[in-house]
């Protein structure tokens, strides 16, 4: 089974989540419980929404616990400051066209978020910098055309 990396921060989410999910599943199953003491399942509107989100929920924490198990957690942190891009890392990047500065953490698949600034590890952009060097220029193919970055800084942090 291959490992899946994955940030301190993405393990920490993802736990916390299975734990709402773990303290939920009573809840459902009382709901489900106080439904089919109203009757005519068949009928029961109640009892197949508590049904329903039953199975939503045990869903969702196979997939937690399956993703937990797979997982290669990355401290960066833990890690010695070389300068160079590896998974974890917050690369801090300058449009040599344009000198707009831009910030990237490289993460795992689940945990990227653009807008916070969290790129996914398999994505165009972090491909082209993993391995790369502080003071580094690269080529990054965009859908807008191919940009050109200077590496300003990366952080372990």
């Amino acid at each position: 089974m291959e490992k899946v990396p994955m940030t301190v921060r993405g393990e920490k989410l993802l736990r916390d989540e299975l734990e709402r999910l773990l303290k939920l599943r009573p809840k459902i199953t009382q709901a489900i419980a106080e439904a089919r003491e109203l009757g005519d399942l068949k009928e029961n509107a109640e009892y197949h929404a508590a049904r329903e989100e039953q199975g939503i929920c045990e869903a969702q924490i196979r997939d937690i616990e399956y993703k937990l198990s797979v997982a290669q957690v990355i401290d960066i942190a833990k890690i010695e400051n070389t300068g160079k891009v590896i998974f974890g890392s917050t690369v801090s990047l300058i449009d040599v066209d344009t000198d707009e500065e831009k910030r990237y953490q490289i993460v795992g698949d689940d945990e990227a978020e653009i807008k916070a600034g969290r790129i996914s590890v398999s994505s165009p952009i972090a491909r082209g910098l993993i391995g790369k060097m502080e003071g580094d220029e690269v080529t990054i193919s965009t859908p807008g055309g191919d940009k050109v970055f200077e590496i300003d800084k990366v952080d372990y942090l």
